[in-house]
């Protein structure tokens, strides 16, 4: 009782801010224990471990909590099992390694529901939900933030209730269902009040004043911002008054009213305790209010100034993973300058923002930032890569209001086409997406979808696309889960698109401009790693795996091919394997995704220790030289795990190591056609063709085989990106 006591006490001195104190009572607790009760010192770790997460010692809580894991397997403890696992879910999180968090929780959550641990079971997934919000996974961030709200509900914890629900109307006005949202915000704010909850009040006021200026309703989003704006400033809560601020400066906006919106947004931008996303916000939004006050020079200072705001903000993140995903906060005001200067006339202007906000840390990584190279974001540089490539180019960008696509020609034509906004576009991909996946070839039922989007997305441009060309896309949102080739060619004789041209992607256009043709390597090794372990249910074995390694060895030298399969692929064994010797490097497992955040996304192989994930974001860390990577990306039997947009994730990933291409799947097939491929690809490679041509011809020798492999799911997931 007394080494209990002091470590309740240590706990509350840390709750409290009084950090010493708390370190005096669990060095008590901790001579006590060790005197008498060892079998306590896994709390202690555990509460030590939280007390350094209070002060934001990472590295520090990390260490604790897994000496907590340690001690409590040893022990058999399976509730301080569960508490350890889920904090090392949190300070994962905490680090910004949302994938690896969430198999932290996921470990954490199936032993709390084998034990009965009800308790933490809706902690638990609130924070899986949270961790897949910032994924962009916003669909099952919803669906867990429910569960978590329904958890507590039942156990009558009211106020973790009400904090998930208000998750709830935040996530759902992401996904633009905002009916729901407000639905949800409105039980949180009426549950707020009658616990008399002011800050939740305000903070449920303030989500619904956001969902009525997104559905055009000002007044509601004014009296609903007024309500959060008095009680923000009655409780002292600056970053709440900054909020509410920023709303009636867009308020003031949307009712023409420039001189108030001017002296409201002002108000924010000068704000020395404003955030920076806060910053670039109101000058964004005043440079908004000006473009439709008639004010073009006011406008394009204010939204100038907004990306010069981004920029600081954006190059002051030391930590790579969490730049890569800054600019997804504040993409769409990137879209305003973009639909601004399309207004403007100004087409090769918005090109060159385009290009510029796409893969800055990869440019960065690879020695290509603009501002110190000659890579410049003008139109000779854009026709000199169309010639120099022998390509047309397709730049995308899918806005708000309006989406846009630029062609440009190794002739040096560039052509701007204005095409549908993003919401009309974003659900016929994912239709047509779901099409590809189903077991009806799109050819043969002519689907729709695939020609509309065909006509949408590429017949503007196409009398700048002669027959045969190669075609280099670099897409945008929806569009980079979508293959090209797949489109339907609506003609006399309807077909894929891919008969008509080559086509291959890239992450960005100043990637395309500084990319040059790279001769195949004098001594091409290779390594070969995969086969793995399943390492849970999640990620079953591979049958097919070890025959496609077989296969493909047999293009190689046997001295220069090094293949890693079994117990031994391991994360730690790629590096290990000093990869940055090798001109071609191929993985045959199963991968997982991350759209918003590309570090996070992995290839999944045997497990050492609690460790079975290569991740993007170690990827990155070991330099690579290979002409070529491949993650071959299979399924078992009976299972398809789609993987989505996050493996191009994974070749934005080993593109920044310095790979000079990639290729990998949007999602996972069967492995019996994935190895059909793949020996065709190299094949085709073996005699001298490049890899976008290599895999074009493998992928129409299926496609024209007569078999069912003909279908798209069977050849379409695999994609060229290219490098330098």
């Amino acid at each position: 009782m007394a080494v209990r006591r002091k470590l309740i006490q240590g706990a509350a001195e840390g709750f409290l801010s009084h950090f010493a104190e708390a370190q005096q009572r669990f060095a008590e607790a901790e001579a006590l224990a060790t005197r008498y009760h060892p079998e306590l010192l896994g709390d202690l770790a555990l509460r030590r471990g939280t007390l350094c997460f209070l002060q934001d010692q990472s590295a520090a809580a990390e260490s604790h909590f897994r000496a907590a894991l340690q001690l409590a397997r040893q022990q058999q403890d399976p509730f301080l099992q569960v508490a350890s696992l889920g904090s090392l879910g949190l300070i994962a999180a905490q680090q910004e390694h949302y994938d690896e968090s969430i198999d932290w929780d996921r470990a954490a959550l199936d032993l709390a529901r084998s034990i009965g641990d009800q308790g933490s079971e809706g902690r638990i997934l609130g924070n899986m939900a949270w961790s897949l919000f910032e994924l962009g996974d916003y669909e099952n961030s919803a669906a867990l933030f429910r569960q978590a709200e329904e958890s507590a509900s039942k156990r009558g914890n009211i106020g973790t209730e009400l904090a998930w629900s208000i998750d709830i109307g935040g996530v759902d006005s992401y996904l633009r269902e905002f009916s729901l949202a407000e639905q949800e915000t409105r039980k949180a704010l009426s549950l707020a009040q009658q616990l008399d909850q002011q800050d939740q009040v305000a903070r449920s006021e303030n989500v619904l004043a956001d969902i009525a200026l997104k559905t055009g309703r000002i007044q509601d989003a004014e009296d609903s911002n007024e309500q959060a704006l008095k009680i923000f400033r009655a409780n002292g809560d600056h970053a709440g008054v900054v909020s509410s601020t920023l709303i009636e400066g867009r308020i003031e906006g949307e009712r023409r009213d420039t001189s108030a919106a001017k002296q409201s947004l002002q108000q924010v931008i000068h704000d020395p305790l404003a955030v920076p996303s806060a910053r670039w916000a109101a000058e964004a939004r005043l440079a908004t209010v000006y473009a439709n006050a008639g004010m073009p020079a006011a406008a394009a200072k204010e939204f100038r100034a907004s990306l010069a705001t981004v920029e600081k903000a954006r190059s002051s993140v030391t930590e790579e993973s969490m730049r890569v995903s800054f600019l997804a906060n504040a993409i769409e005001f990137y879209d305003d300058y973009v639909g601004f200067l399309v207004t403007q006339h100004r087409d090769e202007q918005a090109l060159s923002l385009a290009a510029d906000t796409r893969s800055q840390t990869l440019l960065e990584g690879l020695n290509l930032d603009p501002a110190r190279t000659k890579i410049r974001a003008s139109a000779s540089d854009w026709t000199q890569a169309a010639r120099r490539t022998r390509s047309v180019i397709l730049t995308y960008w899918l806005g708000t209001r309006h989406s846009y696509l630029w062609a440009i020609t190794p002739s040096g034509t560039i052509r701007l086409f204005v095409l549908p906004p993003q919401d009309r576009i974003d659900p016929i991909v994912r239709s047509y997406d779901q099409a590809l996946l189903g077991p009806r070839d799109a050819l043969e039922t002519e689907n729709p979808d695939g020609e509309r989007l065909f006509r949408m997305l590429v017949a503007p441009a196409a009398g700048l696309i002669p027959k045969s060309s190669r075609v280099v896309i670099v897409p945008d949102g929806s569009l980079c889960n979508l293959n090209f080739e797949t489109l339907l060619v609506a003609s006399a004789t309807p077909h894929y698109w891919i008969d008509d041209v080559d086509v291959s992607y890239a992450d960005s256009l100043l990637l395309v401009a500084a990319e040059r043709p790279a001769a195949p390597p004098e001594h091409p090794r290779m390594l070969l790693i995969g086969d793995p372990l399943s390492p849970s249910d999640e990620f079953p074995p591979l049958p097919q795996a070890a025959a496609e390694m077989s296969d493909i060895e047999k293009y190689f030298p046997a001295h220069e091919t090094t293949r890693i399969s079994g117990r031994n692929a391991t994360p730690q064994a790629y590096f290990e394997s000093m990869p940055g010797q090798f001109a071609y490097i191929h993985f045959v497992a199963h991968a997982t995704s991350s759209e918003l955040r590309p570090l996070e996304s992995s290839v999944v192989l045997s497990k050492q220790g609690d460790t079975f994930k290569l991740y993007g974001r170690d990827i990155v860390k070991i330099p690579l030289k290979a002409r070529l990577v491949t993650i071959s990306a299979c399924s078992g039997v009976g299972s398809r795990n789609y993987s989505g947009e996050g493996i191009v994730g994974l070749s934005w990933a080993f593109l920044r190591a310095g790979a000079q291409g990639v290729i990998a799947a949007l999602w996972e097939v069967d492995d019996s056609s994935t190895a059909m491929l793949m020996d065709r690809f190299y094949e085709q490679l073996s005699k001298g063709l490049d890899p976008p041509t290599a895999l074009r011809n493998a992928k129409l020798a299926l496609l024209h085989s007569g078999t069912v492999y003909k279908k798209p799911f069977y050849w379409a997931p695999f994609q060229y990106y290219a490098g330098l």
